[in-house]
């Protein structure tokens, strides 16, 4: 007699197919094999009918997905790291009731990968962490926020459906501490980002060095995935043709692809100076000069400003010796004749003298009349309540007070400075635990690089900008799972330890 919950289990561990096998009614495999082709026939003729063969296409690679991230955890994270690197703003090119983004569809899988072995476990575990706690907090200060700013906004499935995506993007913290259990993960998962980075890096710049014509035709391509087309694919500072182009890649906004690049490229760096380096060091090296030039190309000054301190902090806690040489590189890089432009542009934007800059202070002065006026919760996410303000602003931490309010950008402070606290704590446990310690501080390089470039940028807390959400917590999660490992690998005796560990 079949063991039902054997079976289930096999199910998820493994495939289907496993189970089938394992039964004693070898009737069963080519009965399901030929009730498969025959729902497969039809589902496939009317998909051929209604939307195309591209449509088929999709489904049959959607299928053999689903079946290899059930059977592979790490592939379900594959999925999520590629979409959000090279088709961060691709979607369906047909409707099922709605229209699912790629990320949608392969950050679902990622969760029901995860949940389901737990649904069957008689005792399953979960781990929280003090930052977890912490996470727990925002999130119900922005459900709060969402439900009362309802009162001067319509409840619209737009609305839903991309704070959804705010909610599932924040819960992704939990799936990966519960998930990244081990080195071998973790350095995998790493790799993964760093490789699928460095590809939009050089895809960035394969296409920025095209004639403009023939990238505006690649680019216009992805319309049908939901990307823009025509001209404004191509972006100049302040959209005039006249000044320096900006990079974009597959991103859409050049600042985008500038906050994807600079956290590849401060994970990167630790590696370089690695006994086990996740990737060969030639190799290493290739990319960061793949992924620098990606970043200089977007012409992007928060993710510049945000990659070069970051990678200041790593070198200046851990290889003092190399600050020197950083130091003199970034000074020969900024006097080099071809980074002049670049270079005035930065110095105009310290100084507040372009359009730009001057644009943002005054968003930031209207965003900060906004939060003195609702300073509890903000105004949710349904926009402004009075018709003199509104909610859009380049900074990461207005933007959260002015949807959230003070009280939850405090918990948002709260979990930043709890990840770093332990980033500080822990840092002299992490050189003692071999190949764990590059990954370590490459990962909380990248934290820091985020938070810097978010006082300038609000794509990690945007309703429109999900794929970059998405990426924030999965690397916040990341930066805490590393911790907790650098933990088991450390003995410290009891009194030392905090309550907030």
């Amino acid at each position: 007699m079949v063991e039902w919950r054997s079976l289930v289990l096999d199910a998820i561990e493994g495939s289907l197919l496993r189970v089938v096998v394992y039964t004693r009614r070898r009737w069963l495999l080519p009965f399901l094999l030929v009730c498969g082709l025959v729902l497969a026939g039809i589902a496939g003729g009317w998909l051929i009918g209604e939307a195309g063969p591209l449509a088929l296409g999709m489904l049959v690679v959607g299928l053999v997905y689903v079946a290899w991230a059930l059977y592979d955890l790490d592939f379900a994270y594959l999925g999520v790291i590629a979409v959000i690197t090279l088709l961060p703003f691709g979607s369906l090119p047909f409707k099922i009731g709605f229209t699912p983004t790629f990320l949608d569809l392969a950050l679902g899988m990622l969760f029901v990968a995860w949940l389901l072995p737990l649904a069957v476990q008689e005792q399953p575990q979960f781990i929280g962490t003090s930052v977890g706690v912490a996470v727990l907090a925002f999130l119900l200060l922005a459900l709060v926020a969402f439900v009362l700013g309802l009162s001067h906004g319509a409840l619209t499935t737009y609305l839903i459906r991309h704070f959804a995506e705010i909610v599932l993007s924040v819960l992704l913290f939990y799936l990966v501490v519960n998930t990244v259990r081990d080195v071998q993960r973790l350095r995998r998962l790493m790799r993964m980002f760093i490789l699928f980075a460095s590809l939009a890096a050089l895809l960035g710049v394969v296409l920025y060095v095209m004639p403009e014509m023939l990238t505006i035709r690649i680019l216009s391509a992805l319309g049908r995935f939901g990307y823009p087309t025509g001209p404004g694919v191509i972006w100049h500072i302040r959209d005039d043709p006249s000044l320096m182009k900006r990079a974009t890649g597959t991103s859409v906004h050049p600042n985008v692809l500038g906050s994807l690049l600079n956290l590849g490229l401060v994970m990167l760096v630790p590696q370089l100076l690695a006994k086990r380096p996740l990737i060969p060091r030639f190799l290493g090296v290739a990319l960061v000069v793949v992924l620098g030039s990606g970043l200089v190309l977007t012409i992007s000054r928060s993710a510049m400003l945000g990659a070069a301190l970051a990678i200041g902090v790593v070198v200046a806690l851990r290889y003092p010796k190399f600050l020197p040489v950083l130091l003199a590189l970034l000074a020969i890089l900024a006097m080099m004749p071809w980074s002049r432009d670049l270079t005035q542009h930065f110095v105009e934007g310290f100084k507040g003298q372009d359009l730009s800059t001057k644009m943002r202070l005054g968003e930031y002065k209207d965003t900060l009349t906004l939060i003195r006026r609702y300073p509890v919760f903000g105004v949710g996410f349904s926009g402004a309540p009075d018709i003199d303000i509104y909610v859009a602003v380049a900074s990461l931490y207005l933007i959260v007070a002015a949807q959230v309010g003070l009280v939850g950008l405090s918990a948002f402070l709260v979990v930043m400075g709890l990840v770093l606290w332990r980033f500080w704590r822990y840092r002299s446990a992490a050189e003692a635990t071999g190949d764990l310690e590059p990954l370590w501080y490459g990962l909380h390089a990248a934290v820091i690089s985020a938070l810097i470039s978010g006082t300038f940028d609000h794509f990690f807390f945007s309703l429109d900008f999900h794929h970059s959400v998405t990426l924030f917590w999965l690397l916040i999660g990341l930066a805490t799972a590393a911790t907790e490992l650098v933990r088991e690998r450390t003995t410290m005796p009891s009194p030392d330890r905090s309550p907030l560990d």
